[in-house]
């Protein structure tokens, strides 16, 4: 059980370095494009999608580095099984149809936490860039 806490925080680690240099690079997307923000509100958003598409590529790559390391414990024969597992972890959606064995069973809501929370600073870099557009083209009155 400790070599599996051991794996998993380590997963958390280069899952946390990962988001975050994406993070940095969304952030630097918005800022080499901040006078776009403040044009049009359909420019606006184009920019605002480009930072939410480098965020969500961020997190498809985290997903790929848990399936990797389940399907190097040996958890699954296929990839894309050991992939779809990640996904439904780092969605905490938690389907069940598929589980792992009980050898590797703490990394799962391992990955389910470190989904939630590089989820959640997903959000939070996002919600910054929305801020910009809406306080643009949104009336004083309504903020």
């Amino acid at each position: 059980m400790l070599i599996n806490f051991l794996l998993g925080l380590s997963m958390m680690v280069l899952c946390l370095f990962l988001q975050g240099m994406l993070v940095l690079a969304a952030l630097r997307f918005l800022v080499k494009r901040a006078h776009k923000l403040h044009s049009t509100f359909w420019l606006s958003m184009r920019v605002t999608a480009g930072m939410m598409f480098i965020l969500i590529v961020g997190n498809i790559a985290q997903v790929i580095a848990w399936g990797t390391l389940f399907y190097g414990l040996g958890e699954f024969a296929d990839y894309s099984q050991a992939v779809y597992h990640s996904a439904v972890n780092f969605a905490t959606l938690g389907y069940g149809d598929i589980v792992m064995s009980e050898k590797h069973e703490l990394l799962g809501p391992l990955e389910a936490l470190n989904g939630a929370l590089m989820i959640g600073v997903s959000t939070a870099a996002l919600s910054r860039a929305f801020s910009e557009v809406l306080k643009d083209h949104l009336p004083d009155k309504a903020l």
